[in-house]
């Protein structure tokens, strides 16, 4: 037992030394970091919203909506760049989960759409309001069960 001992100690420091745990190291300094301050406006994110407030008409009306079969439709031409829709709403029940909106806004002459809406895999915040850029023909699709909706087209005031 007492041969033994050198020959464990021999070991246990040869595994040290290959482990490089007996070797002075310097030890690193953090390197300082600057910070430049920026006086830059962020853009919107999704979860900052935009405000505006309305100017003239082109469509102000309510709508109420009782079975998911209930669509309307809506025609107007946009002679204004800066246009926007709001819309507020009123669900009809207390379980949210009956209680949903889609408003599809069509531009007639580019083909495109935008989709808003509330309830279902949208927000379920009652008051909305989208800004839009592009004047021309539109058609607004509106579908909705178990909610009143006050819409509300627009321009935009500066």
């Amino acid at each position: 037992m007492k041969s033994a001992a050198p020959l464990i100690i021999c070991v246990i420091a040869a595994a040290l030394v290959s482990a490089g745990c007996t070797g002075t190291q310097p030890i690193a300094t953090p390197t300082p970091t600057t910070v430049v301050a920026t006086t830059a406006t962020p853009s919107p994110t999704p979860t900052q919203t935009i405000s505006f407030t309305m100017g003239d008409h082109y469509l102000k009306k309510s709508y109420s909506f009782q079975s998911e079969s209930d669509v309307r439709t809506e025609q107007l031409r946009i002679d204004d760049p800066s246009w926007g829709i709001e819309y507020t709403i009123l669900p009809l029940n207390d379980d949210p989960q009956y209680c949903w909106f889609t408003l599809t806004v069509s531009n007639v002459n580019t083909g495109r759409n935008e989709t808003f809406g509330y309830g279902r895999t949208f927000s379920f915040d009652t008051y909305q309001q989208y800004p839009m850029y592009s004047p021309g023909a539109y058609v607004l699709t509106l579908k909705g069960n178990r909610v009143k909706v006050d819409l509300n087209v627009a321009k935009r005031n500066p």
